[in-house]
């Protein structure tokens, strides 16, 4: 702790909560201090729902699979901070992708990764016993050093890829089925516990979650920065103090937006990639393939060639 620059009675403290900040500097403090590559996927499977609280809870009493992932895309700033939770469904493959929202180091960010679809992936077991036959966690980096002992209690675990998150393929009904721990009282009190939570975040952290939120894609393109201060009733001034206040700025929300919608357009093949890039806002095809690029390693057109191919 000391070499991360936090004391022991911020970490003691049951109230308390570190900034993203600091959590990013405990997290590359334990790194350099153990060296152990894997030690995102040790610190993941020591979270089972029961360590994320109300929002755990919840899940674990949603009816279905499918209502309790809706539940967690609500309420996944609760315990996700830092990175965003995109769903995306087709025919028969459910892929769950979390993005950094901030750059970090490839081993910190490949740490968190690995942390945090771990973690998630131990929930998924435990809503749904009968997973579909196809499952994956896809992680940025290549295979880190004592990942041997992981490997026969996780998933097929792909290593090089250009998302991050949980491929099931399959059997999606699965997600329909009704799941054995469902108590819809429960849920409706555990549901009213996480608007609470929500609701003491402090005003910059929930301006960047409801900013993020209504960044959304127009007839008329996305909304500019004046545009979305007067959406959520502030200054063009004091909104971008919120969010430099956070570490972001419009264009890195911007981006944000753009890499999701561009991943859920490109999924549908029936969609021209000069058109998607044209509805983003990328007048020249060039500018869209190049950002593309930049936020996955793939062009447009290899991106879309592998998700049909999984």
């Amino acid at each position: 702790m000391q070499v991360a620059g936090i004391t022991p009675g911020q970490i003691d403290d049951p109230a308390g909560r570190l900034s993203l900040h600091d959590t990013w500097k405990l997290g590359a403090a334990a790194l350099s201090l153990s060296g152990n590559g894997s030690l995102g996927f040790a610190s993941g499977d020591r979270m089972p729902l029961t360590a994320h609280g109300n929002l755990g809870y919840a899940l674990m009493c949603a009816g279905t699979p499918r209502e309790a992932i809706a539940i967690l895309e609500r309420f996944w700033h609760l315990r996700g901070r830092g990175a965003q939770l995109m769903v995306s469904e087709s025919e028969d493959r459910l892929f769950m992708e979390l993005v950094l929202e901030l750059s970090a180091p490839d081993a910190l960010r490949d740490m968190l990764m690995s942390s945090m679809l771990t973690s998630m992936y131990r929930g998924i077991e435990f809503l749904i016993p009968q997973l579909p036959e196809q499952r994956q966690i896809w992680l940025y980096g290549e295979e880190p050093s004592g990942f041997d002992r992981w490997r026969s209690r996780l998933p097929t675990v792909r290593f090089g890829m250009p998302q991050a998150g949980i491929s099931l393929a399959g059997d999606i009904a699965l997600l329909d089925q009704p799941l054995p721990t469902a108590n819809p009282e429960a849920l409706t009190l555990a549901l009213a516990q996480c608007e609470r939570e929500s609701a003491l975040v402090d005003d910059a952290d929930d301006t960047l979650r409801r900013a993020r939120a209504a960044l959304v894609l127009g007839a008329d393109g996305y909304p500019s920065p004046e545009a979305l201060a007067d959406s959520l009733h502030l200054t063009p001034r004091t909104l971008r103090r919120r969010l430099q206040e956070q570490g972001y700025s419009y264009q890195q929300l911007l981006e944000a937006a753009r890499r999701r919608d561009s991943c859920q357009m490109l999924a549908d093949p029936d969609l021209e990639i000069g058109r998607i890039g044209e509805a983003l806002g990328y007048g020249d095809p060039a500018n869209f393939t190049r950002a593309f690029k930049a936020w996955t390693g793939l062009s447009p057109r290899e991106w879309r060639k592998r998700q049909i191919g999984h």
